[in-house]
Parts: C-alpha cells; structure tokens; sequence
C-alpha cells in the first residue's frame, strides 16, 4: 500500500509539474507583417491629361520665348513702313511673319481647346476644371491682339494661360 501511495502521489506530482510548466510557457505572437504601403495607382486618365498639360505648358511657354523678340520686330517694322518708305520685300516678309504668328496662335488655340473640353468631359478630370477653365478664352484674347496688329500685347494673355497651366500641373496627382 505505501508503494500504492509512493506511485500515486509520484504520477499525481509529475503530472501536476507537466501542467505547470505548460501554464508557464508563454506563447509569443507569430509575428505580423509588417504592412506596405502600396503605391496609388494613378488613373489611366488622369495620368495622360497630366502628360498633355505639361506638353501644352511647354509649348506656351517655348512660343512665348520665341514670340517676343519676333512680336517686337514685327512691330517696329510696321512703324517704320507707316512713318518711311520700306522696300516692298521688307513689307512683304512682315505680312508673311505676321500671318505665320497668327496662325501659330491659332494652332496652340485649338490643342488648348481640346485640353479644356477633355477638362469638362471627361468625369475623372472635372474635379481639376476650374483651374484650367478659361485657357481657350486667353488663346483668343491672345489671337485676336495678334489679328489686330498687337503683338507684343499678344504675350500677356499667353503668359496667363501658362500660368493657369502651372497651376493645374500643381493640383494634378504625382
């Protein structure tokens, strides 16, 4: 019988250590990934006008560069065929530069034009309308100064439309 006990009380002590010991283990948490930011997609849409406003953005601001020591010469050339008698060559080039300049007015009007009404109809750019509204209106500001002879006036309204770009450029997600 007192080896009965000796037994029991043995397997009752092992037993109750295995308990304890596994009551004592603490478990550690299996560790969490460690979460990455993924990178935002830019919309297809979005992405393509930001491509088209750097591209109008660049054409305004090289066409202004170029249009003002053009602008001026033109203009002085007009003073001086109204206040002396010029050769009718010298006339004939400015009539020529000064339909090349309106017509290059005209052609940066029409891809800004499309720029603007792809702004207003296309639902995921209306958000960035406003700052881009209104950049065709300045193009025929800007043309119809040229058409009447003010050249150097013609810059202004082209340097507002660059402006309006910069600006919409700004806004446009990265």
């Amino acid at each position: 019988m007192r080896i009965g006990r000796l037994l029991t009380i043995a397997t009752v002590l092992a037993f109750g250590l295995t308990i304890s010991a596994s009551a004592q283990r603490t478990r550690r948490p299996a560790p969490k990934p460690t979460p990455r930011p993924t990178p935002s997609r830019l919309n297809p849409v979005v992405a393509a006008a930001k491509q088209q406003v750097s591209n109008q953005l660049y054409n305004v601001n090289k066409f202004v560069d170029i249009l003002g020591p053009a602008a001026l010469t033109i203009e002085n050339t007009d003073r001086d065929a109204k206040s002396r008698r010029l050769k009718k060559e010298v006339i004939d080039a400015n009539e020529a530069n000064k339909k090349k300049v309106v017509e290059a007015i005209r052609g940066m009007r029409a891809g800004l034009l499309t720029l603007e009404s792809d702004f207003r109809t296309k639902p995921q750019l209306t958000k960035y309308l406003p700052m881009i509204q209104g950049i065709s209106a300045l193009c025929a500001r800007s043309e119809d100064s040229a058409i009447a002879g003010k050249f150097v006036a013609s810059k202004d309204p082209l340097r507002q439309v660059a402006q309006k770009l910069s600006d919409t450029m700004a806004v446009l997600p990265k």
